[in-house]
Order: C-alpha cells, then structure tokens, then sequence
C-alpha cells in the first residue's frame, strides 16, 4: 500500500506511468468508467477549496465510485484521538484524501491508515498539483524533461512541483524571495540541487538575464503570494502588505514574456494586479484553466494507482 505525498517516495517511472494512465482515461473515459465500481473515497478539508473537491468528487464519480466529503469543522477529529478515529474511517473506505493545515495532520493519518492517504495539500506538499501541472506540460509539448521557471514564495506547490521535474529530468528554476511556513527544511533543498536538475535563481538577477531563462523555459509558473488561509484576514493586513511591496518587482506581466512564446501556468486562485498581471492572465486563461481541469485527470490515474495497485489498464 502507497501513500501520496512527497514524490521522493515515487520512481521516475511510477510517476510517468500515473500520468500515461491519467492520459488514457481522459482520452477515452467511458472505457474507464467502471474501473472503480464499487470503491468509496473519503474527502476531508480543513482548509477551503475549490479544485480539489470538486476534481476528486467528480473524478470518482467519473470512475464508477463514490466519494463522502466531510469539513474539519464538522467531524470528530477534532475533539477525539487522531489515530482511532482514523482506523475506524478506513473500515468504511478504500481511499482517503486529506486537505490539512500541517504536515503533521497529514503524516498522522498515514501512520495510522490501513487504505491509501493522499495529502490534499498541506504547508509541505501539495502533490496532486503537481501532477496536474506535469500532464499539462506534457500534453502541451510531448516531453516529461521540461524546464519550469517558478516566481512566487517558496511554498508546499513550490516543493511538489520541485520534486516533480527534477525526478522525471527536466529543470527547475526558482525564483523565490521568500519562504512561506513549512515544515520541510534546507536539507530539502540541498537534495534537489545533488541532483542536477534544480537551480535557484538569485533574487537580485538582472531583468535582462531573467528574461533569457523566461525566453528557454517551457512555462513560467506563479502562485499566490499570500497563503488562502489569510488572504481576506484582518489581523494579516500588515504582513500581507508587506510581501506584496517586497513581491511587486516579480510579478508576471508583459514585460517579462515580452518577444517569448512561454507559457505561463498558475494553480489558482488568481489575485489579478499581484502575482499576475490581468493581461497577462487573460492571454493565458486558456493554459491556466488546461491545468485546473487536469487535476481532475491526474488525480484519476492517482486514485487507481493507489486503489488497485496497478498501472496495467
């Protein structure tokens, strides 16, 4: 049994055979439709969304099974032991995903799950993301070795997507001024650049060198500057006013695709005039909603991974 959650636990050929898969399924999902019949995901957020309940909803309705959502909020865990009441979900279902705040929620459920847990996101990883991003890379240009030029905080999309095309060979390019709270430390860091296949970009690089790495990249690649949790957060006007001040110089705007066919991706939400400026955004909506709508798609080829244990479909 395989949990989903850092992609140092995956092989390079695991992950390209969840994505082949996850192609396959979307090519022709009525020969896939009943290849969860009878299987039951269990969905609980701690944190809000919109992707990722609606694409794990849909995706294992889309596969013959079924999914039970549940808020934080409203369930047990927060008042009971996290290891018995995680036992007891696993006598009802074949599959958990989990949408936490820390990384220590998410490893507890693993600990103690006797089905597959897939972390949803938390503030190391956000896994399933990023195999969106990494099928909407290949699908847009037939390659697993891409190269990414990622400009935001350094933050748990950050880390998966890292982990993602530096273990299938591309390059991976980070810009990131700072760093939002996770609970991985610079020894993570260390290990993706042993590899040879992840730079980070000093924060002082001129604008014309950047505009070289933008104009080589597959696909330049932003995120929110301000973690959702605290977006709208009165008592977080300050700090969020200055990273916005701090951020503004990197924001993705005309001037820097300027004279490049580079695609750009953002895993949304989207705060239009921060990270991303609004023409920018429109002139790759199309991209930009490519990428949501495949996280659908992958979390398919995850899900029966994880369930049936195979990749032979």
């Amino acid at each position: 049994m395989k949990h989903a959650n850092s992609f140092a636990e995956y092989t390079a050929d695991e992950i390209k055979g969840i994505l082949l898969l996850a192609e396959k399924i979307k090519q022709n999902q009525k020969a896939y439709s009943h290849i969860l019949e009878g299987k039951k995901l269990y969905t609980l957020f701690e944190k809000t969304s919109n992707r990722t309940y609606l694409s794990f909803a849909i995706g294992m309705e889309e596969l013959g099974g079924r999914h039970y959502n549940q808020k934080w909020a409203d369930s047990n865990f927060t008042i009971g032991d996290l290891g018995s009441e995680v036992k007891y979900v696993c006598r009802n279902v074949d599959c958990i995903m989990g949408r936490f705040k820390k990384a220590e929620t998410t490893h507890g459920f693993m600990k103690n799950a006797t089905v597959p847990v897939i972390n949803g996101c938390d503030n190391t990883f956000h896994p399933t993301q990023a195999l969106a991003d990494m099928l909407t890379l290949y699908e847009k240009t037939g390659r697993f070795d891409v190269k990414v030029l990622y400009i935001g905080a350094k933050n748990n999309t950050y880390n998966s997507l890292s982990e993602i095309v530096a273990k299938l060979g591309g390059t991976m390019y980070g810009l990131t001024p700072f760093s939002q709270v996770m609970a991985v430390g610079g020894e993570f860091y260390d290990e993706l650049k042993q590899t040879g296949h992840y730079v980070e970009v000093p924060t002082d690089i001129s604008q014309a060198d950047l505009k070289k790495i933008v104009a080589d990249v597959d696909c330049v690649y932003t995120d929110t500057w301000v973690d959702m949790e605290f977006f709208t957060n009165p008592e977080y006007k300050e700090k969020k006013e200055s990273i916005i001040n701090m951020m503004m110089p990197y924001q993705i705007n005309a001037d820097l695709l300027e004279g490049t066919d580079t695609m750009v991706f953002h895993d949304m939400p989207i705060h239009p005039g921060f990270e991303i400026s609004q023409d920018v955004m429109e002139a790759h909506m199309e991209t930009i909603l490519d990428e949501a709508e495949n996280r659908r798609h992958a979390e398919k080829g995850l899900l029966v991974y994880l369930i049936t244990g195979t990749l032979d479909w």
